[in-house]
């Protein structure tokens, strides 16, 4: 009796040793597998873009509110410019007081000056040649004759000397009239950079100043964009090699939970990211949410490449990426193909009758 009980024991510890010691098993499968590179991103308005003033000071006014729609030139924001309205002010005086054509009359002054040495040029000269003709028949004396002759050189120097302060009285009020325009024209533009416009039209996100606060031109007052969206993806180095352009993208998100969208590769950075070891792409969606808002996480599967009626076996039964385990223990080199997350197809070495075993971890 003891005998016998010691036999059932024992046939019973086998039984379990050996159930518990069964690996799992399968057989390959023929099904559709889709090759995809995962990346992560935010999703962000079009054209989105931090506005910053040119110039430190107190913002005197805010046009718009955060959901409003703004149009390209729209004033977002007006700084205080008490000081440099003074400045404009007084360049318009300048220039009123420059101005070319209220400064004729000095013009005028100047003419009547080339017309008086004009005129007295041509009696010096006809005295000059008077008293020649006189002393080449001996009469008068040539003192007198040196004296015509240097009162008309005398007033050939005149008149030239009156011709060239014409001309460059000329030039000077012409060049102050310009000058000062510019002057009062360069001023109206340093006022109207104290009002901050949008330069896109678009959609105002964020406002991070109050009336009253004060700006350095360092830190954004505001952001603005479009009411379009698009997806910014970061791609590991290692995957970058196999994405294009217009290739599909499945999004999901936090605020869609069990939804995916589709969307499409439209640029790639050529430039890696050298701290993060990644690169930077943007897709547009093809079927998008209803509603999407800046700053939006978002995780993508890019897909590469999609085959129908593969051959494939799970990921986890492939050992090394190059063997798989026969029923018994054996190990059998195969080639794969393509790979997703679950599956991987087996090009050759097994058939979808081979069974193969669960390796252990």
């Amino acid at each position: 009796m003891n005998y016998k009980l010691l036999f059932l024991l024992s046939v019973f510890i086998y039984l379990t040793l050996s159930c518990t010691n069964k690996r799992e098993s399968i057989t390959p499968e023929v099904k559709s597998i889709t090759e995809s590179v995962y990346a992560s991103g935010f999703i962000k308005s079009n054209k989105q873009y931090e506005v910053y003033s040119r110039f430190s000071g107190i913002i005197k006014t805010i046009f718009v509110t955060e959901g409003m729609q703004v149009k390209k030139g729209d004033p977002i924001f007006q700084l205080d410019n008490k000081d440099l309205k003074i400045a404009t002010e007084n360049a318009r005086l300048a220039s009123a007081t420059a101005d070319y054509k209220l400064n004729a009359d000095k013009l005028q002054d100047a003419g009547k000056a080339i017309d008086m040495a004009t005129k007295k040029r041509i009696n010096d000269s006809l005295l000059y040649y008077r008293q020649k003709n006189l002393w080449s028949n001996n009469i008068g004396s040539k003192v007198e004759l040196e004296q015509r002759e240097l009162s008309f050189e005398n007033a050939k120097v005149d008149l030239a000397s009156a011709s060239t302060n014409y001309q460059d009285l000329k030039r000077q009020l012409k060049l102050l009239s310009d000058q000062s325009k510019n002057n009062l024209e360069i001023a109206k533009l340093m006022e109207d950079d104290f009002i901050i416009r949008s330069e896109v039209d678009g959609v105002v996100y964020k406002i991070n100043k109050e009336e009253g606060e004060l700006t350095n031109g360092l830190e954004p007052e505001a952001v603005i964009g479009t009411d379009e969206f698009i997806i910014e993806l970061s791609i590991d180095e290692l995957d970058i090699v196999k994405v294009k352009k217009g290739q599909q993208v499945l999004i999901r998100m936090d605020s869609y939970k069990n939804q995916v969208f589709e969307a499409e590769i439209i640029t790639i950075d050529p430039m890696m990211n050298i701290r993060t070891r990644s690169f930077q792409a943007e897709a547009i969606f093809t079927k998008k949410p209803g509603a999407l808002f800046p700053n939006l996480t978002a995780e993508a599967n890019i897909l590469i490449n999609t085959k129908e009626d593969a051959l494939t076996i799970p990921r986890n039964y492939l050992i090394n990426d190059t063997y798989v385990m026969l029923e018994g223990g054996t190990l059998q080199k195969v080639e794969t193909g393509l790979m997703d997350y679950d599956l991987v197809e087996i090009k050759s070495g097994i058939n979808k009758t081979t069974i193969i075993e669960l390796p252990e971890e």
